[in-house]
């Protein structure tokens, strides 16, 4: 029997913790198999992102279309887009199928990933498109243009016309984390699970936003989906807890521990 099919569009991360190397791991783990469309090409390592070179928008559009020809695409994950262009392109070529949008505009480190104009591509074509877009705090902030409460930017957000996860939480202070999942029309709902106290957090993002396709490409509803990809991601975190990986903050594992 064939696994699903799942797709990232994504940039790569030379140092294997996020991005597209991230993704693959993460449906090869949950049982998916992965596609790629590279978008841009980074240097990058744990410290941070030194060099970005973008892939010609006729390139990525000749991924796309390689891929959908041939396999049957059963979820789709965006992440670094990297231009309005790109985030147009996506927008228009992969509505209809379930779409998860990890909007990656800020790297952890500080370095840019997508300008003002990459943000309204995002509020304009590609989120009235997406079944659910996972920002953190700070990304649902800049999406909205201004700061907020998880729940308040959740549900602000979801008006927009996906479901909203905002992740993320105060781990320090509770020992969980909370997400906040906000469908069109409905209350937001707090969804919790243990804090992993760790500098070794690089990748989280991606590896929660491929986690949901995953489960979305197996069929499970949207808040069984995201459940159970917080779950997966909590497991990584505690198995690369008290890795020495890198000078900088380390890589979320990837590993099936």
């Amino acid at each position: 029997m064939n696994p699903p099919v799942a797709l990232t569009v994504a940039g790569t991360d030379s140092g294997g913790a996020a991005g597209t190397a991230a993704d693959l791991a993460t449906f090869a783990a949950l049982g998916v198999h992965g596609a790629c469309v590279i978008t841009a090409v980074t240097a990058q390592d744990t410290t941070g992102v030194s060099d970005i070179h973008a892939v010609p928008l006729a390139t990525v559009e000749a991924q796309l279309h390689a891929v959908f020809d041939d396999l049957p695409v059963a979820a789709v994950k965006t992440g670094m887009l990297g231009s309005a262009e790109v985030v147009e392109l996506v927008a228009r070529l992969c509505t209809g199928r379930p779409l998860v949008v990890d909007p990656v505009l800020v790297a952890t480190s500080g370095a840019v990933l997508g300008g003002e104009d990459v943000r309204h591509a995002y509020l304009d074509h590609l989120l009235p498109v997406a079944t659910v877009v996972t920002p953190n705090l700070d990304e649902a902030g800049a999406l909205a243009g201004h700061d907020g409460s998880p729940e308040e930017l959740a549900r602000e957000l979801a008006g927009v016309k996906p479901a909203v996860i905002v992740t993320g939480g105060d781990p320090e202070a509770t020992g969980t984390c909370t997400d906040w999942l906000a469908e069109p029309g409905k209350a937001p709902i707090p969804l919790t699970h243990p804090a992993v106290p760790t500098k070794n957090d690089h990748g989280t993002g991606c590896t929660y936003s491929s986690a949901l396709a995953a489960h979305l490409a197996h069929g499970a509803p949207l808040r069984e989906a995201a459940e159970q990809a917080a779950a997966y991601v909590t497991r990584q975190l505690a198995a690369s807890r008290h890795w020495t990986l890198g000078r900088g903050r380390g890589p979320i594992a990837h590993l099936n521990t």
